[in-house]
């Protein structure tokens, strides 16, 4: 972990300028050495506690005895250690036992655990889960399950998707009713819309692919779930409208917190087995199918989060916050093939170098490194990870400005934020994956086999493209809606982000060219957004959101690298470290191997090609 904790402290550091937020009220009690801390420990406990057992919770896959689901001791060893350390609360308000980190920083001490072991790590989606809360849910429903999400004693789900409706969620069935009857939870006196944990609902339904849906990891389990209320005539509500968001907890509390010994009506109906990922417990759950009643009556009790009908708003504060953490899974998932074949390429030995007669058998075979090929495709690892790393990160200090920057920064921030999260979360997930699958290649057939982490590297990272919001949903949200909102006021201001890179870059003679090959890029962007749409007709624009979405990434990449180039050429002894000169390898890779393919995205999006959305069925 000794590179990736380098490429931190240049990108936390020099590059985000990192330590300027202590100047900041809410961070005022930070500094250097707080921030190194932090990262000291978090990369402690994933050398210690994730990386050992990475291969270990991918072979002894989660087990459902009937009654419970068991995981490798491993996984809870590293879930309390990972709690005690206080990373679950670290950006949260000292009055809560938080650290008061900027996100930035935690984000950075994060991608220790997830290059160690995403299966382990992704367990804690309760951060999420209790964010969403802090913001959304009551003064109790913040005591009783966030507190208790944030101190590791609860651990939370989200449950969107259903057997019939996986991303589309206007189809959701789950439906929850007024619980006419008494909680055990409360007094029975209390009426079923005074309940002080929140209006109480009867939930029936079933919800799948839910992460940690199941496990004895944690005392309770917070399940966030989407459901619809009936309308007056007792039917379901078409569409969006009626989705609500409940708190349904796996085991019933009181307004203290404590377990009341009472089972909700949450029954586990099945683990699925994955590809990748395996040593996380992904679930079908069935809510209220009668398998632990309550109060003898069917139905999982509920607590009503925010306003009835305004389910998906509340559950898009998660969301968003989670597509980003899947960029930032998939990033560290792509560097952790690229260590292991760059590892591997230094030390295997194989082939011969060209010499003016051709090969000479009688010379020593040379290390895989030194052939051009397997260089160009270390380098294309490099600038797909080390890039993607660098915008998740921009990302996260984006996330710091918003809640803590003046008034105007903050708003510039949102819109940002709005526009570049369905690329930080797709763009690491595909070209990411595509790492995986060049360090595969690097180690040839060895590659293909389970005796190197590689192959696991990219089962685990094959499941990001979809994870989250698929692939062609975050095409339609950039195409569709990021670059068109507020009369297209977020895509101008990160315009004007690049434009001013590009001028800064344009004096400086080394980064010249490149800058003048951004400018072109955005300005090809610019005109296929306008050509797009220029239809007005969104079936002929959104035809091809994906090679937009592609075209819209590397330009963006693009002035990652430009950026983080110009960091490097305004330090000290630029070129004398040698991972300053990967760094502009890497700038100098993207511009003349990567950024060139645009072209061919974006010749479809300007023709408003038909290709693939007008071909009849029976011709597949």
């Amino acid at each position: 972990m000794t590179t990736l904790r380098s490429t931190l402290d240049f990108l936390l550091y020099d590059w985000l300028q990192a330590e300027t937020l202590r100047s900041r009220e809410r961070f005022a009690d930070h500094s250097r050495e707080t921030f190194d801390a932090v990262l000291d420990t978090c990369e402690r406990i994933a050398r210690e506690k994730y990386a050992p057992f990475n291969r270990t919770v991918d072979q002894q896959e989660p087990q459902f005895d009937g009654e419970r689901v068991i995981l490798p001791q491993a996984t809870k060893d590293a879930y309390d250690a990972y709690a005690a350390s206080g990373m679950l609360s670290a950006a949260q308000d000292y009055d809560i036992g938080g650290m008061q980190l900027p996100y930035t920083v935690d984000a950075a001490a994060n991608a220790f655990f997830a290059v160690a072991s995403i299966s382990i790590s992704s367990n804690l989606l309760s951060t999420g889960n209790a964010n969403l809360l802090m913001v959304h849910g009551t003064d109790l429903q913040k005591q009783v399950f966030a507190l208790n999400e944030f101190s590791g004693r609860f651990s939370g789900t989200m449950c969107l998707s259903e057997p019939q409706a996986g991303s589309s969620l206007s189809d959701v069935a789950t439906r929850a009713i007024p619980d006419e009857a008494p909680s055990v939870a409360a007094d029975g006196s209390v009426p079923w819309d005074q309940d002080p944990l929140g209006a109480r609902y009867r939930l029936t339904g079933n919800k799948m692919w839910i992460s940690s849906g199941e496990h004895e990891l944690s005392e309770n389990i917070v399940h966030l779930v989407l459901a619809k209320i009936p309308g007056p005539d007792g039917k379901l509500v078409a569409g969006t409208r009626g989705i609500s968001l409940f708190i349904v907890p796996k085991k019933l509390v009181d307004t203290e917190g404590n377990l009341t010994g009472v089972r909700n009506d949450v029954a586990l109906a099945g683990l699925n087995h994955k590809l990748g990922w395996r040593g996380t417990t992904n679930t079908l759950l069935n809510f209220g199918e009668g398998k632990y009643p309550v109060q003898g009556r069917a139905g999982a009790v509920g607590y009503l989060v925010g306003q009835p009908g305004k389910g998906l708003a509340c559950m898009f504060h998660m969301m968003n916050e989670a597509r980003i953490g899947i960029g930032m899974a998939a990033t560290m998932l792509g560097l952790a093939g690229y260590y292991a074949s760059l590892d591997y390429a230094k030390n295997r030995p194989q082939g011969r170098q060209l010499g003016p007669a051709g090969k000479d058998a009688a010379q020593p075979q040379v290390r895989i490194i030194e052939h051009a090929d397997v260089r160009r495709m270390l380098l294309a690892q490099k600038s797909y990870c080390e890039g993607a790393l660098a915008l998740n990160l921009y990302c996260a200090r984006l996330v710091d400005e918003q809640h803590t920057g003046a008034s105007v920064a903050a708003d510039e921030a949102r819109l940002l934020l709005e526009v570049l999260t369905p690329i930080a979360k797709s763009w690491p997930s595909e070209f990411c994956l595509e790492a995986n699958s060049l360090a595969i290649q690097i180690h040839g057939g060895y590659g293909y086999t389970r005796d190197f982490p590689v192959e696991q590297y990219w089962r685990d990272n094959r499941l990001n493209m979809i994870h989250e919001g698929t692939h062609g949903i975050q095409a339609a949200d950039l195409l569709g809606r990021k670059v068109l909102m507020e009369n297209g006021k977020g895509l101008q201001l990160l315009a004007a982000r690049m434009t001013a890179t590009a001028k800064k870059a344009s004096g400086v003679p080394e980064l010249a060219a490149f800058a003048q090959r951004l400018t072109g890029a955005l300005q090809q962007v610019g005109e296929a957004t306008q050509a797009a749409w220029a239809g007005g007709e969104p079936t002929q624009a959104l035809a091809n959101a994906v090679p937009y979405m592609q075209a819209f990434g590397h330009t963006v990449l693009a002035w990652i690298w430009l950026d983080v180039a110009l960091t490097v050429l305004n330090q000290d002894a630029i070129l004398s470290i040698a991972a300053n000169a990967g760094r502009i390898g890497a700038t100098r890779y993207f511009f003349h191997y990567e950024l060139p393919k645009i072209g061919a995205w974006l010749n479809v999006v300007n023709g408003r090609d038909m290709t693939c959305a007008a071909l009849a069925e029976e011709a597949f």
